[in-house]
């Protein structure tokens, strides 16, 4: 698939941070905005706070979130890059359903690793009224992704994981349905491989990538033993129990030369069909693999609720 250039289409954020309409939504944000070389409005993505300003200005703005906050060092999130995720979900749904993107509650999603921020979630549901189940091992990710539900009065499925070698073991009961999967798993194998990665962010911030950037992180949020790699192996290997449980099951990969492996571990699951989706914001190029065990003519009609 050819290298996206710019963020998806139906993006609200393609054209940038629209700074007079964030501010119209939360006049907070001015104290924390600046103008940059060339007189354009910014802000400092080095200032934590300001980016969970801007953060909560651009839920306020698109996405009717009255009120979001996350508890302090935990991960602040680029929200376009995020509804990207989202976006590009719906068409991998679509692609299944006559073209036509699937909307409303009876589309069951499940964020795995939905963290404090229920980032997902929440633009899940308002771009096309989705109904998700967020999964965390975090109970302080739990209570804080369930305090802007109470706030905003979302209805929500929160569930935590107990065990945390397990992903979907232990959160997918027998009678759950699911229509997508989805994922943002940990990147860096080891703490000293993400403390290098933040400091390569940091090192680029004064190159046109500082809008991009993930800030603060738990430990669980930043590396896992084995990294991604390993994660998303295990993810594979359960899915194989929920097989005719979920339509597709997906996770973004952050590393390209992590997709020939995890195609020959998806090989051995014997999986129906496999997909890698190309994003972009800016000048960073990411991806996902997206994987099902429901043959083409199945899909259909597991996704309109008419067979398991």
């Amino acid at each position: 698939m050819a290298t996206k250039t710019k963020l998806h289409p139906r993006n609200q954020h393609r054209e940038g941070y629209d700074f007079v309409r964030l501010v119209a939504h939360l006049p907070e944000l001015e104290a924390f905005t600046t103008l940059n070389p060339v007189g354009q409005t910014t802000i400092d993505f080095q200032d934590p706070m300001a980016v969970r300003m801007l953060n909560r200005a651009l839920l306020k703005a698109y996405y009717k979130i009255d009120f979001w906050d996350i508890p302090a060092n935990y991960l602040c999130p680029p929200i376009p890059g995020r509804v990207d995720y989202i976006h590009y979900l719906a068409d991998l749904l679509a692609g299944d359903n006559n073209q036509e993107i699937p909307r409303g509650r009876n589309v069951k999603a499940l964020d795995i690793g939905t963290g404090a921020s229920l980032v997902y979630p929440l633009v899940g549901q308002s771009e096309y009224g989705w109904n998700f189940t967020g999964v965390d091992i975090d109970p302080a990710a739990i209570k804080s992704a369930q305090q802007i539900c109470e706030f905003n009065k979302l209805k929500t499925t929160l569930r935590r994981q107990d065990i945390p070698k397990n992903i979907f073991r232990g959160v997918i009961g027998p009678r759950d349905i699911f229509h997508i999967t989805m994922c943002n798993p940990p990147f860096h194998a080891s703490m000293e491989q993400a403390n290098k990665g933040t400091q390569r962010k940091w090192r680029n911030l004064g190159k046109g990538h500082s809008e991009k950037l993930n800030f603060g992180g738990q430990n669980a949020e930043l590396w896992c033993p084995g990294g991604e790699i390993k994660f998303i192996a295990k993810m594979i290997e359960q899915s194989i129990e929920f097989a005719d449980q979920c339509l597709w099951f997906t996770s973004m990969v952050s590393k390209k030369d992590n997709l020939q492996p995890l195609h020959k571990i998806l090989g051995k699951a014997k999986v129906a069909d496999y997909k890698v989706v190309e994003m972009a914001q800016g000048q960073k190029t990411s991806r996902f693999i997206a994987w099902t065990y429901m043959k083409k003519s199945q899909r259909p009609l597991f996704l309109n609720g008419t067979s398991k």
